[in-house]
């Protein structure tokens, strides 16, 4: 017997943060979200985006036993930037029984139908700094910070339910050179001159002023709202939102894999980079105290892979070479840790722009993930 419940307390979301870490607590692929994050990202408190959105979780028991789950999202903001009448799926995990899936996704549509919605899509969140598409290749390759692992049933489980493919996106794997390339060091300081670019010295500013550090880290997520807004899936971050990725950002922070782009002391370009949290995650099991301090600790100061978090230019100083000095910065940072390789997070197939920056460097697309499409009716 199944039996699927919307849930509300404290107690029922922790079982249902839970039900992922203990599902694939002895996969070494899967990197379990830490409590910390998941409470705060439902909490209408903490995350500013229930002001223009909102949201329903559920839990499944089968015989008595917790099966599956998943969460609704309704994204008015969203909905409105496209014109579309869409409901959001996310945080879907479900053992492998599709009767349990069918479910889960019977609430979806009930819900979907009462709002007047016509498709439901996922898994994707509130915003596209969360983790967003389902993994349906490279199912043996480890996933990054910002990725959802899933098990390979669960892609034959959205064909049952009738899904199709709405936008797919890669994850590429770049190898890092031993050395840096002269052509791309001397063509970043040919650009810097010629715009009056210049790259922010994060290393001082964390130590001596990271007040002022707090703004230009600002300015960058105010490009990455700009930069992104045409992809598929994003909606405008709230300055709350920002805030709360900037302590993200800070939690990871290698001021050598940060590359800022100042022109008359404003930002306008930079790039992200984080030490690999994989070990990390996976030793916290959903705290980082006290289990994962000393893997935090040895992430930190051995750093053998790192993951992409973002890139982005302002409008007005696009096709003005800023990328080859973000490219050039963050290497030089990546060979003086002894980085090996750039586990890249999600990007569209069809995003030629950021593609082609990776063009002269050994890659390969390591996984692909999906957002799937349900008509309601």
């Amino acid at each position: 017997m199944i039996k699927v419940k919307q849930i509300y307390s404290k107690r029922d979301k922790k079982k249902f943060f839970k039900f992922l870490i203990d599902m694939y607590k002895h996969n070494e692929y899967a990197v379990p979200n830490l409590y910390m994050d998941e409470f705060g990202e439902f909490n209408p408190k903490i995350n500013d985006a229930f002001r223009f959105a909102d949201c329903k979780m559920f839990l499944a028991y089968k015989d008595g036993k917790l099966a599956g789950r998943i969460a609704g999202i309704w994204h008015r903001g969203a909905n409105e930037k496209t014109g579309l009448k869409q409901l959001r799926f996310t945080r879907f995990d479900v053992i492998d029984d599709f009767e349990v899936t069918k479910a889960l996704f019977a609430e979806l549509f009930k819900w979907a139908k009462e709002l007047g919605m016509n498709e439901i899509i996922g898994p994707i969140s509130f915003s596209d700094l969360n983790e967003e598409g389902m993994l349906i290749e490279g199912f043996d390759r480890p996933s990054t910070y910002i990725e959802i692992y899933n098990h390979p049933y669960y892609v034959e489980h959205m064909k049952k339910l009738g899904a199709y493919k709405v936008v797919d996106w890669d994850c590429y794997r770049l190898t890092v050179p031993d050395k840096c390339d002269e052509k791309i060091k001397k063509l970043s300081e040919k650009i810097a001159e010629k715009n009056g670019y210049t790259v922010l010295d994060v290393k001082y500013y964390l130590k001596h002023d990271k007040k002022k550090l707090d703004d230009y880290i600002m300015q960058c997520l105010d490009i990455l709202d700009e930069a992104y807004s045409p992809l598929y899936g994003t909606s405008p971050l709230s300055e709350k939102q920002k805030w709360r990725e900037m302590k993200t950002i800070y939690m990871a922070l290698v001021p050598e894999f940060a590359a800022v782009i100042l022109k008359d002391d404003k930002v306008i370009a930079y790039g992200f980079l984080i030490p690999s949290m994989n070990k990390v995650l996976q030793k916290a099991g959903g705290s980082i105290f006290p289990r994962g301090i000393i893997p935090y600790i040895k992430a930190m100061s051995h750093i053998e892979v790192a993951d992409m978090m973002s890139i982005g230019i302002a409008s007005e100083h696009k096709n003005k070479g800023a990328v080859a000095m973000i490219i050039h910065h963050c290497l030089e940072g990546l060979i003086q840790h002894g980085v090996k390789y750039v586990e890249g997070g999600p990007q569209l197939e069809n995003n030629r722009h950021i593609q082609n920056l990776w063009k002269n460097y050994e890659k390969e697309i390591a996984k692909r993930r999906r957002c799937w499409g349900i008509k309601v009716d």
